[in-house]
């Protein structure tokens, strides 16, 4: 990245680490995704039983191969007999749940769009302690940025990877459909929180995910 886009980067992150401060979220920053599992491997206790949600992000970082290390008692909804449903039930009594977000407001809050409604489920309760890994192309200005996001970005390349039905795939945005592929039905936003550290994020100076 040229270094004056750098600049203008950092200082996203800055404030938005400073905000997600504000609103008792801790805020973490490395440069790359290789320094996100030692990271991860600071905030979680071996031996602790740890769930994650569906993320493309801990998958380009390897969390998902050191989860599987054995150092963890890993709830693997990826496994190849794993029984999908279950694993997402028993996720609410992790004590560390791993995801990523579809977008990072610069006001320090977290949005959020799921089909099944279990990724935002468990990041607002059940598990002890929440760590969200983003990279620098989720932060967003305000929230009218976050779903805007999701409708042209997250949405769509979701639908495309999943293979589903759903025509933003196609569209290459939201239209707002109520097909039978539709993955747009729980909407959260996160913001000051009550438990304060509960959520953790960790924030990469690289481009992850959708």
């Amino acid at each position: 990245m040229d270094q004056h886009l750098r600049s203008i980067m950092d200082k996203r992150i800055e404030r938005t680490m400073e905000n997600l401060k504000k609103n008792r979220m801790g805020a973490y920053y490395v440069q790359s995704a290789a320094e996100v599992v030692p990271l991860v491997d600071r905030l979680c206790r071996p031996g602790e039983t740890v769930a994650v949600g569906g993320s493309m992000t801990l998958f380009e970082c390897g969390v998902i191969d050191h989860l599987n290390s054995g150092k963890y008692r890993h709830l693997d909804r990826y496994a190849k007999d794993a029984d999908i449903a279950q694993v997402m039930r028993d996720a609410f009594f992790a004590d560390t749940y791993l995801t990523s977000t579809n977008a990072l407001t610069e006001t320090g809050e977290l949005y959020n769009v799921d089909g099944n409604g279990n990724r935002v489920a468990a990041m607002l309760f059940g598990p002890r302690q929440v760590i969200v890994v983003a990279g620098y192309n989720k932060i967003v200005a305000d929230m009218e940025e976050a779903v805007r996001r999701v409708e042209q970005v997250a949405a769509p390349a979701n639908v495309a990877r999943l293979g589903l039905s759903a025509p933003c795939a196609k569209e290459g945005r939201c239209v707002h459909c109520r097909g039978d592929g539709h993955i747009c039905c729980d909407f959260v936003r996160m913001g000051m929180q009550r438990t304060a550290n509960r959520i953790q994020v960790i924030l990469v100076g690289e481009p992850l995910g959708y």
